[in-house]
């Protein structure tokens, strides 16, 4: 998890002006994720959403450095979402030439605004939901016994008395770690939340 990881996106944008500051990690760090997401949503293999997310970070490089993003004209989100849409579009493209799509699957260049702001959203919440585990892994003073209690009952929907026998807690002790653990998540899924959503 990149220290810079809860700066706000206007904050973080800011810093990128300068080729050498670390916010482009961070920068990198945030939207990776986001862009593979969103590629995947369309039915590409994991190589190609990877391929789409790179290609797409390289090009919002070089166009920001060129100095084509304008935030008076449109939300970063949006830019993101086109520069993605057009790799992604390409991909499919080649993918169908080589036999390599199926007609059943959902091709990126019909759909509309609204679907591919849905898929972006999904693929942004999935990604902060990621990055809220890690923060929270990291930097808990929780005892692994809590941690493996708490993904026991709220991730795997393991029973309660069940993740007691596994961790040697009481079942008490397992609902009490469900809910502190769910708790600081909820908070630091909320404080990346309002970072990223600083969005300009």
């Amino acid at each position: 998890m990149h220290p810079l990881a809860t700066r706000t996106t206007t904050a973080l944008l800011a810093a990128l002006h300068d080729v050498r500051d670390p916010a482009w990690e961070a920068f990198d760090d945030r939207y990776r994720p986001i862009l593979y997401g969103f590629a995947r949503s369309w039915h590409l293999p994991e190589a190609d959403a990877m391929d789409v997310a790179q290609e797409s970070l390289t090009q919002f490089a070089r166009d920001y450095r060129e100095g084509k993003y304008q935030r008076e004209k449109g939300r970063l989100s949006s830019w993101l979402i086109s520069i993605a849409r057009n790799r992604i579009v390409d991909t499919q493209r080649s993918m169908k030439r080589r036999g390599l799509l199926s007609n059943e699957t959902a091709m990126i260049d019909v759909a509309t605004e609204d679907h591919l702001t849905r898929e972006w959203t999904l693929s942004r919440e999935r990604a902060i939901l990621d990055q809220a585990m890690a923060l929270l892994r990291s930097n808990s003073r929780t005892s692994d016994a809590t941690m493996q209690a708490w993904e026991l009952v709220a991730v795997k929907g393991v029973p309660a008395s069940e993740a007691a026998r596994q961790t040697g807690l009481s079942v008490d002790e397992v609902y009490v770690a469900k809910n502190r653990v769910t708790k600081r998540l909820r908070t630091i899924v909320e404080d990346l939340t309002a970072a990223w959503d600083d969005e300009p």
